[in-house]
């Protein structure tokens, strides 16, 4: 037994230092921040691709769904690649071909070439979230790793409040166009910071470091595959919801810049329910914050079908914390569950169920609004809530 635990535990040669782990942690706060502000401006774009484009709510829903799924199917792939051609190149890559897909949409004439251009932007962000957040896990394996993995998903949520935002506001002033090629130039700047930042051995201090346990257990695979039904589900209707919330904003009266606004207010309230519901899953467990969290989201969500522009506006922060607070929970149990040489795998396997979820949502729900209309739609994603 002593010589298990004496095998379990790493060199002090082989753990990263204080200025490695800080710069891992930057690194992946500043993708996350980039790659879920560039995935999430979409929605201020797709009522403007609409009219242009003169499309259906269906095609809206695979517009979205189009960059979702190519990051959902692809992240596996990606996690098993990094692991070939190393860490550090697969998320500079991605990030870089998320930037260009931008650029290439910025020149977009038609649906088709737009079409492209999603797909290949949620292929270059396929790398993200599971080779950032095994990044931050393995620089703090040895202490802090929740509250680390706490601080990235908050990066997340402050990418998703200000590219939106500046963009709403942007699109008053210049063309979608212009405004998708400057959203390109952003994610080739952050290709160009990230190759500065990452620690160039960071992907051999975690191999020494993983060579150098011995693994005690393999997890938890009933535990993970409960954990990914309920981050896919919560997933689903988030993303559907934020799919149609531009479009129950237009039908309120709200403009452009408006649109921008209100999603900006929706993410700084996720950004805080992301904080504030980590340390409630920490005092009461994660079942009941889980629970509290999503029926607050089901009436939340019912309210903002109901209520006049001005009350909804008022009411977005709350929708935002109760929307993403669950998730917050969800992200903190996965290095639990996994064993310590699959973490790569167990992100990617569990990021690839949600977004998943959150791909297929909007083409659904995108049908069901073409047919029954907007606020038919919205209210019936609470009901999948409250049924679960």
């Amino acid at each position: 037994m002593n010589e298990l635990n004496i095998a379990a535990t790493p060199r002090a040669s082989d753990l990263p230092d204080a200025g490695a782990r800080r710069r891992s942690l930057i690194a992946a706060c500043s993708a996350h921040a980039v790659h879920d502000g560039l995935t999430d401006v979409i929605y201020v774009l797709l009522p403007i691709w609409q009219s242009q484009f003169s499309i259906s709510y269906a095609m809206v829903g695979l517009l979205r769904g189009s960059y979702s799924g190519m990051m959902a199917g692809f992240q596996l792939l990606a996690s098993r690649l990094a692991r070939r051609w190393g860490r550090e190149r697969m998320l500079i890559g991605g990030t870089a071909l998320a930037g260009l897909a931008y650029l290439i949409a910025g020149q977009a004439g038609g649906l088709s070439v737009l079409l492209v251009a999603l797909l290949l932007g949620g292929l270059g962000a396929s790398t993200q979230h599971p080779l950032a957040s095994s990044l931050v896990t393995d620089a703090h394996e040895h202490g802090g790793v929740k509250e680390a993995l706490a601080q990235y998903n908050f990066a997340g949520d402050i990418g998703k409040t200000l590219i939106p935002g500046l963009v709403g506001l942007l699109l008053v002033v210049v063309s979608w166009e212009t405004s998708a090629t400057l959203i390109g130039l952003l994610g080739l700047a952050a290709a160009a910071m990230l190759w500065w930042l990452i620690p160039a051995r960071s992907d051999a201090t975690s191999a020494k470091t993983k060579k150098a346990r011995t693994v005690s257990g393999a997890g938890s695979p009933g535990g993970l595959l409960a954990l990914q039904f309920t981050g896919t589900l919560d997933s689903a209707v988030r993303m559907g919801f934020l799919t149609f919330l531009p479009f129950l904003l237009k039908s309120k009266g709200a403009g452009t810049a408006g649109i921008g606004v209100a999603l900006s207010l929706l993410f700084v309230g996720g950004a805080f329910g992301k904080l504030l519901c980590g340390y409630l899953g920490a005092r009461i467990g994660m079942m009941k914050t889980v629970w509290l969290t999503e029926s607050a989201t089901a009436l939340l969500i019912l309210a903002a079908v109901w209520l006049p522009l001005s009350g909804l506006m008022l009411m977005l922060p709350l929708l935002g914390l109760a929307l993403n607070g669950t998730s917050s929970v969800l992200y903190g149990v996965v290095p639990e569950l996994a064993g310590p040489d699959r973490r790569d795998h167990a992100f990617a396997l569990f990021y690839t169920g949600t977004i998943g979820g959150g791909a297929l949502a909007p083409v659904v729900f995108g049908y069901l609004g073409d047919v029954a209309g907007i606020p038919v739609a919205t209210m019936t994603l609470p009901a999948s809530l409250l049924r679960r």
